[in-house]
């Protein structure tokens, strides 16, 4: 079935077929002549980098440093670096849209793609100083490497700017120059392939010696000119002065073909096109000035003569070519367009593709083609949305969507998932491709660099509001595109009102969530805008994220009234010591004054770690009861308690607390008694309480003393009289006991003396005492000190007929017939008068 559609860029390399898809063509300034010009382009559609080529002599226009000039894919320049540095051996971009530059001693500059400068750090002292003649930016698994030959023959090689520099191995024969050399990854490791002669020299880091290989030609040649190693880094083509090609794969043990190209003149770049469909490599591009070759592994060629000047830029799934006049990229054709598109196809797609165009032209020959691929629906179906992502014309995708949505009518119980989901990503891959954005991407390069990596190269280009509707249309979170956005207001608008105005009102949206105000405001305050950054920062609801800012900013007095708001103990003793170590403590106590929590904690604090700064807050808020114990604790520790306690009764007195002054003019008395009594009786007395002090005069038998103590501190009669029945007893005076008992009617009773006398077990004396007990306690006083016979005459006089049974229960009664008896007559006397 022949179908003239879009094939009009195809050409066909047996067996394949290629096309010629045409991008956007760069706008150069005026003052830009490419042809004397170094050119270094990053893959993704990223931008390029343009300085002038010192091996070319071009008439000198402006001034005459070097420059180098950034630009985006639509020619629009968005930065320029005045090189001040060494000489430039080479350029190349990192995976990150870095630029970097590598000069003649080895340094290595890292810019932006606006020219700002980000890191430099050098390959290694040896490379420094022998200098270095050729430098490689490759890529790695840790990242973009750079490797460097010296003058010296010998190639270093860093895998990222983190990681130390690895020396290869030493070229044999080191004085017999090398023509060309490039750089492979396998895994994690990178290795150095170099041509010599007709001999290919590789360099393993970890080899003591080289590996070489020759003869891998079989028509005659003097040397290898050009090493070109695939982008999946699968495949080797080598070139040589002769004009042959050879292409196999890296490792040289598979050779694909060998070709003449039938030119002497130098190529300017050999660049191998990668498979859209298995990420394989069919064929490579090479570049003469006004010409361009293609030559496939079957070793069929196409050529196209083109503008003097060209450029390669090798991508996953092509070579994008740069001209002054035109931005080109040639891929292998995607199967599915082919299927579609190719003269003659019979596939079920293609008979789709045509019956949907009848059926838009209200043709019967719709229903004949739909017969031929009705049985294969799904296919076609799967195979135009595919097909539709490949294509670059937005034609042409909307009919290969057509088709797909009018192919899903005949599939029952279709998924439309995929569709929705191409349909999406092809309207973001359109927007990405308009010149005002300037990224060609493809579809498989949207697909492995993933929607975020997207995002953030539209936000780091500045263009906020289309990537917050791409955001949007995938379904992905916006709010960190917000952030970037408000970052910039920070750093450019120098109305603080609206900026914040306008951050406020663009943040209040609630489907924007996650937003951080207070990074916003730390930009704010590294921009030296702290006013900025407080109006950021009460808009911050996040109390542990305002309140280090804050600090940051030595904005105190928010900080501690945030913290204590907040309740949050740790965040408030956070405050505090950041405030201890850069205030002044007169100003901190004035700070913290207002808010008791914190006060309260800062106490705290300084109780632990510097008592004198307690007595400061003290002092300042002129709490005479704090200082009073301030000093009270110092004296305790110090042992100073009796030359202190003067001050110390001064600050009870003045701050009005008149118990604890008392209290400590009352020891302050003790105290000096209790010098004297040591010098006049000897004994310890000091640090005695008065109860003890009273004990110990006793125990001295210095009665009189204790008297003049307990009238002087006021001490109970109750109290005094069990200290002096205690001693008595202890001391074995019965005599004075029995006196003290007939001098007065005791104020505590009789029973603790009769409880002294049966503690030093003499209960013939505690017999004089039980019988001035009250008579509910008598019984239980002679059983107590185990006279019995009184206890059973006394429980009869009482009529207390329990009592009786508890000592009917005695082992003694028990053991003595008499007492048995008697306790048993007792009792039955009592029952028989109830």
């Amino acid at each position: 079935m022949p179908i003239m559609y879009n094939t009009g860029e195809w050409f066909k390399v047996r067996p394949d077929y290629y096309r010629k898809v045409e991008l956007p063509t760069p706008d150069w300034p005026l003052d830009l002549e490419l042809e004397y010009m170094l050119l270094a382009a990053a893959p993704y559609g990223g931008p390029l980098a343009v300085t002038r080529d010192t091996t070319k002599l071009v008439p000198v226009k402006g001034s005459s440093r070097p420059m180098i000039r950034i630009f985006d894919t639509t020619g629009k320049e968005t930065g320029h670096i005045l090189w001040n540095h060494g000489k430039l051996i080479a350029m190349g971009w990192s995976d990150t849209e870095e630029l970097i530059c590598v000069q003649e001693n080895a340094t290595v500059f890292v810019f932006d793609m606006f020219g700002k400068e980000k890191e430099s750090y050098c390959i290694g002292d040896e490379a420094s100083v022998t200098k270095i003649v050729e430098a490689k930016v490759f890529q790695s698994s840790t990242g973009t490497g750079v490797a460097v030959l010296t003058t010296s023959g010998r190639v270093f090689l860093k895998q990222n700017s983190s990681k130390a520099e690895r020396r290869l191995p030493d070229i044999p024969n080191s004085s017999i120059n090398c023509s060309c050399w490039d750089i492979v990854t396998e895994g994690r490791n990178s290795y150095c392939l170099l041509g010599r002669d007709r001999e290919v020299i590789k360099l393993f880091p970890d080899e003591k010696l080289p590996t070489i290989t020759a003869n891998l030609f079989e028509k005659p040649h003097d040397r290898i000119i050009k090493i070109s190693v695939s982008y999946n880094h699968q495949h080797l083509a080598l070139y040589t002065n002769t004009g042959l090609l050879w292409m196999g794969s890296v490792d040289m043990r598979q050779k694909y073909c060998e070709f003449d190209t039938g030119r002497k003149d130098m190529p300017l770049q050999i660049e191998w096109i990668m498979n859209i469909d298995d990420s394989e490599s069919d064929a490579v591009v090479i570049s003469y000035p006004s010409y361009l070759l293609i030559v496939n592994r079957k070793a069929d060629r196409s050529d196209y003569h083109y503008d003097p000047v060209l450029f390669l830029v090798a991508e996953m799934d092509g070579v994008r070519i740069i001209t002054p006049t035109s931005h080109e990229m040639i891929q292998r054709l995607p199967k599915c367009v082919e299927n579609i598109f190719a003269v003659n196809s019979q596939e079920p797609a293609s008979y789709l593709f045509e019956a949907q165009k009848k059926f838009e032209e209200k043709s019967y020959k719709s229903d004949e083609y739909l017969s031929m691929c009705r049985d294969k629906m799904p296919l076609a179906v799967d195979e135009c949305i595919m097909a539709a992502s490949h294509e670059f014309c937005p034609e042409t995708q909307k009919s290969l969507l057509r088709t797909a949505h009018f192919g899903k009518g005949f599939i029952l119980n279709h998924n439309p998932d995929e569709y929705m989901r191409i349909m999406r990503i092809l309207r973001v891959l359109n927007t990405l491709r308009h010149e005002r954005i300037g990224i060609p991407l493809t579809f498989k390069q949207f697909t492995h660099l993933n929607p975020e990596v997207i995002l953030s190269r539209l936000v780091y280009r500045k263009h906020y509001a289309v990537a917050i509707q791409v955001a949007k249309h995938l379904n992905l979170p916006e709010s960190w595109i917000l952030e970037h956005w408000a970052y910039d207001k920070v750093l450019n608008d120098s109305n603080d009102a609206e900026v914040a105005r306008k951050i406020t009102e663009r943040f209040k949206n609630p489907s924007v969530e996650g937003i951080s105000f207070c990074n916003i405001a730390t930009k704010a305050h590294l921009a030296g805008r702290d006013e900025l950054a407080s109006k950021l920062l009460d808009l911050e609801p996040r109390t542990s994220l305002r309140v280090p800012l804050l600090i940051k900013m030595r904005k105190f007095d928010r900080a501690v009234s945030s913290a204590t708001q907040s309740g949050d103990t740790e965040l408030i003793t956070q405050v505090l010591l950041e405030m201890k170590m850069h205030m002044m403590l007169s100003n901190l106590h004035m700070t913290i004054r207002d808010h008791p929590l914190a006060l309260n904690m800062y106490k705290k604090i300084m109780r632990e770690s510097n008592r004198a700064g307690l007595y400061g807050i003290y002092n300042t808020e002129d709490d005479q009861k704090a200082i009073a114990e301030y000093h009270f604790e110092n004296a305790i520790e110090t042992k100073s308690l009796e030359s202190n306690l003067s001050p110390i009764v001064n600050a009870y007195t003045q701050g009005r607390c008149t118990l604890e002054a008392e209290l400590c003019s009352d020891y302050s008395r003790l105290l000096k008694l209790q010098k004297t009594f040591e010098s006049k009786y000897g004994g310890t007395f000091s640090g005695l309480s008065v109860h003890d002090t009273i004990l110990e005069l006793l125990h001295l038998g210095q009665l009189n003393e204790a008297e003049k103590i307990r009238n002087s501190f006021k001490v109970p009669e109750r109290r005094f009289w069990w200290l002096r029945i205690l001693t008595l007893s202890e001391h074995q005076r019965w005599d004075e006991l029995e006196k003290l008992a007939k001098s007065k009617k005791s104020p505590i009773g009789y029973e603790p003396f009769v409880d002294v006398c049966l503690k030093q077990a003499n209960p013939a004396e505690a017999r004089k005492y039980i019988q001035k007990c009250r008579d509910s306690r008598k019984v239980h006083w002679y059983i107590r000190a185990n006279l019995l016979n009184e206890a059973i005459d006394c429980a009869l006089e009482q009529k207390d007929i329990h009592s009786l049974y508890e000592i009917k229960k005695k082992e003694d009664v028990v053991n003595d017939g008499n007492l048995l008896s008697k306790v048993c007559n007792c009792i039955a006397a009592l029952e028989s008068r109830k």
